[in-house]
């Protein structure tokens, strides 16, 4: 997996998303601690009639600048137009999901506002939504 650059990111439908996110009860898991950056790695996951589904969804904190940034000023214009008015950015990065979240890192909090949007993205309750999160900054894959 390689790390979001501003050349790499495509704007994403959430209709073009698996209907399952906006019917079920999801988890989302990171693969990699809260703490390693403005990229967090995770999937999300569902039992879907006895089977489970699962999605890559990763975290960027669209506001990240050294070495480089990680997103261009209209991707980043957009993100923050969208989180002022309660909803999300949604693009995509090599086939996953990734949710820009205004920021430089993510604390706890930050990541469940992200996924609550997200569901809301999809017609879904947050309710319906939960997260286990990686504390550290290792990278742990969790297939």
């Amino acid at each position: 997996m390689t790390v979001p650059t501003q050349e790499t990111l495509v704007d994403l439908d959430p209709f073009d998303l698996p209907d399952w996110l906006g019917t079920c009860d999801v988890t989302w898991t990171s693969e990699t601690g809260v703490r390693s950056g403005h990229h967090v790695a995770g999937r999300l996951q569902a039992d879907v009639a006895g089977a489970l589904e699962e999605v890559a969804c990763d975290l960027l904190a669209i506001d990240e600048a050294y070495p480089m940034p990680v997103a261009s000023d209209d991707v980043r214009k957009r993100a923050h137009q969208a989180w002022r008015h309660g909803q999300i950015l949604l693009l995509e990065h090599d086939s996953r999901l990734t949710l820009a979240v205004p920021g430089t890192s993510f604390t706890a909090d930050l990541v469940l506002d992200a996924l609550s949007r997200l569901a809301k993205a999809v017609g879904a309750s947050p309710d319906r939504y939960a997260a286990r999160l990686r504390i550290g900054s290792e990278s742990r894959r969790t297939r």
